[in-house]
């Protein structure tokens, strides 16, 4: 792999897009170039910065999943913060968009769909676009690769946060890409552009500017939980532990009710390639099972270009469920709500599908395939 530069480490190649306009930023700490440089600095020195607007974790990275942002004040710049990631909404307001002549996006995004960050991103696009205002993607590499494809691709009637756009499960674009699609196939007619990143072969995954992993969550700590993270979210649908309270968060599936050695064992016995199921055990400090022992897998990355996360995560899914009688899907959260592993699985069919694994991931192969050809329309890379 040579030396990639990401669209932030181009900024002054494009400085006529931003010269003279009040810039918007939505960031996260994996909005950095390849010095390590936060885009909130860069874009501060060198134009002028007048906003910024926080996803879900916040500009800095310290909010916990699901923990909504208020409003404050960037103590390292003075630049004020409003919130995307609001109880009454997730988008962009007159005001906001008023206090600016451009949103620009920088943020490191994981390939997956139900990642809520690109929804933060499109959401801001149609709004850019219904303000006439530009909207610009600081690009960069998606690091599962930009190639492979796997999934469904979510249904009509599915949409929510956790999936809120018909992309296949792991979609192999990246963030730029997404915005270029998104505002043709939905007509949105948005002023958009994108700096793209140099030097990336979309054939490549990506661990980070100079091979350092910044985590986009807390949720994801390390490369190997972003390449599981396709599969293993899944499981937040369901009343087992996705490791979340752990320190491997994603890589590590259980319950109090499982059975290790068994379950490893019944895993290994599929040979899926590219992973490993070691018996682990452990008790997460907070989320589900909190302070419960629980028992299950831990599951090891041998080979990355082999691995199929979205198979090996539903087929731990369903051998879980064939093997122990307490697994269930949780329950809508909301009165005549779906359940969660619907709307993470854009559809019912997982839930539905009773036994048959086997037509599932045929279906979903076909799906996969459509989309992968859907997509090479919009290749930047």
């Amino acid at each position: 792999m040579g030396t990639i530069r990401l669209g932030v480490d181009r900024v002054d190649e494009y400085a006529d897009w931003f010269r003279g306009k009040r810039l918007g930023l939505i960031t996260s700490p994996t909005g950095l170039g390849a010095d390590f440089r936060s885009t909130i600095d860069t874009l501060h020195e060198k134009f002028h910065l007048a906003a910024l607007f926080s996803p879900e974790h916040g500009v800095r990275g310290d909010l916990a999943a699901g923990a909504l942002v208020d409003t404050y004040v960037d103590e390292a710049t003075g630049v004020p913060v409003y919130s995307l990631y609001r109880k009454d909404s997730k988008r962009l307001t007159p005001e906001m968009l008023d206090a600016v002549d451009m949103v620009v996006y920088d943020i490191q995004d994981v390939g997956t769909r139900y990642y809520t960050f690109i929804y933060t991103m499109l959401y801001a696009l149609e709004d850019c676009a219904a303000a006439g205002k530009p909207f610009v993607v600081l690009d960069r590499p998606n690091p599962l690769n930009g190639v492979t494809v796997e999934g469904n691709v979510l249904k009509e009637g599915f949409t929510s946060f956790v999936g809120n756009y018909p992309l296949a499960m792991r979609y192999g674009l990246t963030a730029g890409e997404v915005a270029v699609m998104a505002n043709a196939e939905q007509g949105l007619g948005a002023e958009l552009y994108v700096v793209p990143c140099e030097g990336w072969d979309r054939r490549e995954r990506f661990t980070g500017a100079r091979g350092a992993w910044i985590p986009p969550s807390m949720g994801i700590p390390r490369f190997e939980t972003a390449l599981l993270y396709p599969g293993t979210c899944l499981f937040e649908g369901t009343n087992l532990s996705e490791g979340r309270g752990t320190t491997a968060p994603f890589e590590i599936i259980g319950a109090p009710f499982v059975d290790a050695d068994k379950l490893a064992a019944e895993m290994n016995a599929k040979r899926l390639p590219g992973a490993y199921f070691r018996p682990t055990y452990f008790k997460p400090t907070f989320s589900k099972h909190e302070g419960e022992l629980c028992r299950g897998v831990y599951v090891h990355v041998l080979d990355e270009a082999a691995l199929r996360p979205v198979e090996l995560g539903l087929t731990l899914l369903f051998t879980i469920k064939e093997m122990f009688p307490a697994f269930s899907f949780l329950p809508p959260v909301r009165e005549n709500g779906r359940p969660f592993i619907d709307l993470l699985c854009g559809e019912s069919g997982v839930r539905e599908s009773g036994g048959d694994l086997t037509g599932l991931l045929g279906r979903f192969s076909e799906e996969s395939l459509a989309f992968a050809e859907r997509k090479k329309a919009f290749h930047l890379y």
